[in-house]
């Protein structure tokens, strides 16, 4: 006697599978799609057509209808058809999906695909299929060819800038050890921001630096290591200023930084996580670790000062105060108000 619970079961079973089935091509197809990726499905013994989708019937230039039994020699260029059929032997042949690139000349464009073929057993006895995935990687190698001009062209500017530094260098108006520009370009460039905040009413930060005495090996190893920390410094301050701020070197181990358009808080943010980078910065020498600290006084135009002279008092001040709190400190200049 039959069992009604297992025929139930297999009534289940044969109404699933079709159903999965259908789902499972319905993704395939929205993948396909998304991606722009070309399907088709040929009979393998004779190579027709026997499904495309959307994407490859635009590519070959007809409705799918037209397409399905024919073969590649009846639609494209015979060299095309044969490399294609080629192709496709060679998978046949293989037990396994077979991953191949193609590239020629279509419709006036290059085109360069990837194309993943799979023979697959056909319900009709004797019969297999032939699939095939094509993805356009034109569009990709667009873009690393686009990535690696634009690298190169980086590279170029990196050099051009590096020629540029040290021409400013010969002329004295760069500093040699750090890269950075000298005190000339800095008060210049002072008195443009001050007169630009002026005129247009906006601020600008002011920042001095200086190193904080040496200790332990950078002590014991003298000049050397002086050269290394300052090399260091250089790279640093570029590192955390944009182009239109102006880092520059003014005496042995004082350095001045004005951030334009930026206000006390914004420098204070900024100027602090230079600070930590600098305590935290290994430098080395022959093999040896070295380790600095530096001091900062920031100050602000028009906010902390109202004249230049004003503006460098209270940055120096504030850079003393730094140093008097032991080093390694970034202290701010006081916010001046007006009389009521």
């Amino acid at each position: 006697m039959s069992n009604p619970s297992a025929l139930n079961e297999l009534e289940h079973v044969d109404a699933v599978v079709p159903a999965f089935g259908q789902a499972l091509s319905g993704v395939l197809e929205a993948w396909l799609a998304r991606h722009g990726a070309m399907l088709s499905i040929k009979d393998a013994a004779s190579g027709r057509y026997e499904h495309v989708n959307e994407a490859m019937a635009r590519f070959l230039g007809r409705s799918a209808a037209d397409i399905r039994g024919h073969t590649d020699a009846e639609l494209v260029d015979p060299a095309l058809a044969t490399a294609w059929r080629a192709a496709e032997q060679t998978a046949l042949a293989q037990a396994q999906p077979l991953y191949s690139e193609h590239r020629f000349e279509w419709a006036g464009a290059r085109h360069d695909f990837a194309v993943l073929r799979l023979a697959a057993p056909s319900r009709v006895q004797g019969m297999r299929w032939l699939c095939s995935v094509w993805t356009d990687q034109s569009p990709q190698r667009q873009k690393e060819a686009q990535l690696r001009a634009a690298l190169e062209q980086l590279e170029q500017q990196q050099r051009a800038n590096e020629k540029l530094r040290l021409e400013l260098a010969d002329q004295g108006l760069c500093d040699s050890a750090t890269g950075l520009y000298t005190r000339p370009h800095f008060e210049d460039q002072l008195r443009r921001e001050v007169d630009l905040s002026t005129r247009e009413h906006r601020e600008f930060a002011m920042v001095l630096i200086e190193i904080d005495p040496f200790t332990g090996r950078a002590l014991e190893l003298g000049a050397p290591a002086e050269g290394r920390i300052f090399e260091a410094m250089g790279r640093l301050l570029r590192g955390n200023t944009r182009a239109m701020d102006a880092s520059c070197r003014l005496d042995e181990r004082l350095f001045g930084v004005l951030l334009s358009g930026v206000g006390l808080a914004t420098a204070h943010s900024r100027m602090e996580g230079l600070r930590r980078q600098c305590a935290t910065q290994i430098v080395v020498l022959d093999g040896k670790e070295l380790g600095f600290s530096v001091s900062m006084g920031v100050a602000s135009f028009p906010h902390t000062a109202a004249s230049q002279q004003e503006l460098l008092s209270a940055c120096e001040g504030a850079l003393a105060e730094a140093r008097r709190r032991g080093g390694n400190h970034l202290t701010l200049a006081s916010i001046r108000f007006e009389g009521g």
